[in-house]
């Protein structure tokens, strides 16, 4: 019985320190996470990225929740990898964290077919900048800056950087960007179409979160469908891409969320979607 106790006690000192890192939020049907290491610009170590991976893993199986809001807290969105972390003699490895920390976030952010919202409230650096532009609708706040940090201490980009980046403003400007590891503002990034759009600091924060808003309330099941849609474009031909889209246009008009857009048109009423 003592030994119990004393597993227990375990367990909920563990998780009281795992929890510090994420903090998650379910207000009506969106689940907000907040990257929750101020002092260190919310810069990852190993707990704060397992802890993000699992809080994606139950948001995503998670039916009530349509929608997923990425922010950090304090001054800056996430700085990336905290260095300390990857040079201390600690045992954990420059590929554990590239391959057990980031890609696994990487690859869940773009696998959820959930709508996901990455609100860049300050600097996002590094691994930062590129977990920001992984997601479905990336908004920046006007004093947000964007920067590929890799070069400037030896590195190359990870995090799926080399893959999204030059997809989202051409090879020319992301090879420079990640050589020269310029910093680039707001309102940059939207000019090169690297985010969706940049806010005023004064309304960021409602503006932001209104977007996701819209999204949770929207026909989520299309909205995931979509997504699967455009992860898939990336490694198929145009005839692929056309019989994939007549498969999931079949999938998405079998769905209650179809069905309700349809008679809500028809009713000339405001449609009531659950995202099935």
């Amino acid at each position: 019985m003592f030994e119990c106790q004393l597993y227990f006690q375990f367990l909920h000192t563990k998780n009281n320190y795992f929890m510090q890192y994420i903090l998650a939020e379910k207000i009506e049907s969106i689940m907000k996470l907040t990257l929750n290491r101020p002092d260190k610009y919310n810069s990852f170590c190993r707990e704060m990225a397992l802890q993000l991976q699992n809080e994606l893993d139950d948001a995503a199986s998670d039916k009530t929740t349509r929608c997923i809001y990425i922010i950090g807290s304090g001054k800056a969105f996430c700085a990336g990898q905290d260095l300390s972390e990857a040079i201390e003699d600690n045992g954990i490895t420059l590929q554990q964290i590239v391959t057990e920390h980031y890609n696994p976030i990487i690859e869940k952010i773009r696998a959820i077919e959930k709508p996901i919202v990455c609100a860049v409230n300050g600097v996002a650096a590094g691994a930062g900048a590129n977990i920001a532009l992984a997601g479905d609708v990336v908004i920046a706040t006007e004093s947000a800056s964007f920067i590929q940090a890799f070069s400037k201490i030896g590195l190359v980009p990870d995090s799926g950087g080399t893959f999204y980046l030059p997809r989202l403003i051409g090879m020319q400007k992301a090879s420079a960007l990640m050589m020269l590891g310029d910093k680039i503002s707001a309102a940059e990034a939207a000019n090169l179409n690297m985010i969706y759009k940049y806010l005023s600091d004064a309304t960021f924060e409602s503006e932001a979160w209104k977007i996701a808003q819209t999204l949770a309330s929207m026909p989520t099941k299309g909205l995931g469908l979509t997504k699967r849609l455009l992860n898939q474009s990336f490694s198929n031909s145009l005839s692929q891409q056309l019989h994939f889209e007549g498969e999931l246009q079949v999938e998405a008009a079998n769905s209650y969320d179809y069905q309700e857009g349809v008679n809500a048109f028809l009713e000339k009423r405001k449609p009531l979607f659950k995202g099935e």
